[in-house]
């Protein structure tokens, strides 16, 4: 299967462009959300280097993020980067499982492997397998339940793209995950 970054950006921006003012555009190395303001008449999520995991990721906390959230810079989330005590590690794996457990949803819907990431290479490792039994159990609260609403239009648009079945099942989230540390690990494309 072909993966192009241009295709999710074109799948993003024709699902959320004109409804919530919000386009996906491709940046350099750092993902940023950045709301509309005077020099930019619309909300962007700007992914790192055309990665796929960063775009999905950066979707995720969109999709979770509240109407307030969506107009603050970063959603005004902090951000403690890599070198992380246990503390601190372990807040940001609280506030971690909805977001990844919805970026795997998307994985899934693209047919593309997911890889759970603690994102702290110099610091607390801390239980990985824990954390990521924390993100499939979220996955299946979101299969039995409902993914937000923003996340479910992105997961119906992107079934649709990649002729994958919908609506996800619990199955499809089996062996599709792994464990990763470090974005460029990821495929470019």
């Amino acid at each position: 299967m072909s993966h192009q970054y241009q295709d999710l950006i074109r799948i993003f921006n024709h699902t959320f462009s004109a409804s919530m003012n919000t386009q996906l555009v491709k940046g350099g190395d750092e993902p940023l959300y950045a709301p509309a303001d005077d020099n930019c008449t619309f909300h962007q999520i700007i992914f790192a280097h055309g990665y796929y995991a960063s775009a999905f990721h950066e979707i995720a906390h969109w999709c979770q993020a509240g109407e307030k959230r969506r107009l603050l810079e970063d959603f005004g989330y902090w951000y403690i980067p890599d070198g992380r005590n246990e503390k601190q590690q372990k807040k940001f794996e609280q506030v971690e499982v909805i977001p990844q457990a919805i970026e795997w949803a998307f994985n899934v819907a693209a047919q593309r492997k997911f890889h759970t990431s603690a994102d702290n290479l110099n610091g607390y490792q801390g239980d990985l397998s824990g954390f990521k039994a924390k993100v499939h159990q979220q996955v299946l609260i979101f299969i039995e339940n409902g993914f937000p609403s923003r996340a479910q239009q992105f997961i119906e648009a992107l079934t649709n793209f990649y002729q994958t079945p919908y609506p996800l099942t619990a199955l499809q989230f089996g062996e599709n995950v792994g464990n990763s540390e470090k974005e460029h690990e990821y495929e470019t494309f």
